[in-house]
């Protein structure tokens, strides 16, 4: 089957692969960004990530091809629109899964478990989890924290608590604004996708304040009281950055209807990635340059 880069970008979803730059984050804190040979497994561990990840979003757009052809956005999705067979997407699929899982065993055997937990994980969600209301929520949020864990198996250093918690309710925001876009933009939410019935604005809105006021205190708390705070006294002068994150990310949800993408805000706003490169310059110069 002869098929155009573009569209096979398209099937792997490559811009998403914006998400598995979490595994870095143990990189950065342990202070071994700038360490060599540290930074290449990562690396390496990066690419054996984004191709488990895509290989579940080929899997995802095989089995909701039928609804995804209904949707605004997603109906250009190469399996929805028929540019691609299903017979070859699973064969990708397969071929990535397989690939990630050979990859992760060579580089470390705790790495390899992330990769299989992440797939089966993923593989339940797609089968059956994603139709359990508010725990559809938080198996996706657990996506982004193996996110990071891979990164501190790779570098064998231990999983602090904090890496976990900030991850966790950073996900969690994210996503209950993905799902209130889809909720409050689409017509028939339920025909795209069955479990958007259960939820509704007001609800997601709740949960949503919930979980940006928790998401605040526990990185102010992780930059007062957490090992690495301890270290680096400066660490606190990176809240401010993650505030603006916060707010710039509610003020796009709700005004400007961009919270179906993600990867659309990280890759295209400019304040946003600004802001964020500013909190990683901050962070990398209180970690390694001042104590």
């Amino acid at each position: 089957m002869k098929l155009q880069a573009a569209t096979f970008l398209d099937l792997l979803r490559v811009k998403q692969w914006i998400k598995n730059l979490l595994i870095y984050i143990a990189l950065i804190f342990t202070n071994n960004l700038f360490n060599a040979g540290l930074f290449l497994r990562v690396t390496a561990g990066f690419f054996l990530l984004c191709f488990a990840a895509s290989a579940i979003y080929i899997l995802n757009d095989i089995i909701d091809r039928k609804e995804d052809a209904y949707h605004p956005d997603k109906k250009s999705r190469p399996i929805a629109k028929g540019s691609v067979s299903v017979p070859f997407a699973s064969a990708i699929s397969a071929i990535l899964a397989v690939s990630a899982l050979a990859g992760s065993f060579l580089i470390s055997r705790d790495f390899f478990y992330v990769i299989c937990v992440y797939l089966a994980m993923n593989i339940l969600y797609t089968l059956k989890l994603k139709h359990a209301v508010i725990l559809d929520i938080f198996i996706v949020a657990a996506g982004y924290v193996l996110r990071a864990i891979a990164g501190a198996v790779i570098i064998s250093v231990a999983i602090s608590p904090w890496l976990l918690i900030c991850t966790s309710l950073l996900a969690l925001f994210v996503i209950m604004a993905k799902r209130r876009h889809e909720v409050s933009t689409l017509s028939d939410a339920a025909r795209h996708r069955k479990i958007l019935s259960e939820y509704s604005v007001p609800l997601l809105d709740e949960m949503t304040s919930v979980v940006t006021a928790s998401t605040v205190i526990a990185y102010s708390l992780y930059t007062f009281t957490s090992e690495t705070a301890a270290r680096h006294n400066y660490l606190m002068l990176t809240i401010p950055f993650v505030l603006y994150g916060i707010f710039r990310y509610l003020y796009l949800v709700h005004k400007k209807n961009m919270g179906g993408s993600p990867e659309t805000v990280f890759l295209r706003d400019i304040p946003t990635i600004v802001n964020i490169l500013l909190w990683l310059s901050a962070t990398i110069s209180i970690v390694y340059f001042f104590k």
